[in-house]
């Protein structure tokens, strides 16, 4: 039972970090089209600071906290299949960490991207997700 609701929050978490990463990219990409010091230039900035901080990294920290502690009740570790995953994830944390660094450059009116360039990392996190979900579900190897 323990490993159930380790899994049920691990999915509960993980659904939580993929809307905000689908998110996040989204304002920026009405961000970057706003000019800097406009009211909606300021509403993005709050609308992307409590995304980050209130939902996506309390989100990433229990995926991780979750994902370990399941790792850990199944004896994942030396599980091909698992090892993939968990490289997939780190590379979640990655992008979650560089749409961080973004958000301050956008905070502090320095965005030198244009619209475009957030579309296009829109894209990162959903590839990713598809190939961790068939990692998980198929377990290939």
């Amino acid at each position: 039972m323990v490993y159930d609701v380790l899994k049920a929050l691990h999915i509960v978490a993980a659904i939580a970090w993929m809307a905000g990463l689908l998110y996040l990219p989204r304002l920026y990409v009405y961000h970057a089209d706003a000019p800097a010091g406009s009211p909606q230039s300021e509403t993005f900035k709050v609308m992307e600071r409590r995304l980050l901080r209130g939902i996506m990294t309390p989100a990433m920290v229990a995926v991780w906290v979750f994902g370990l502690a399941l790792a850990w009740r199944g004896d994942w570790w030396h599980a091909g299949w698992w090892q993939m995953k968990f490289s997939l994830v780190v590379g979640l944390t990655l992008v979650h960490h560089l749409y961080a660094r973004w958000r301050k450059d956008f905070a502090a009116d320095r965005n030198t991207r244009p619209a475009r360039y957030y579309r296009w990392w829109n894209e990162v996190p959903t590839l990713l997700m598809i190939a961790i979900v068939f990692l998980a579900v198929l377990k290939p190897f």
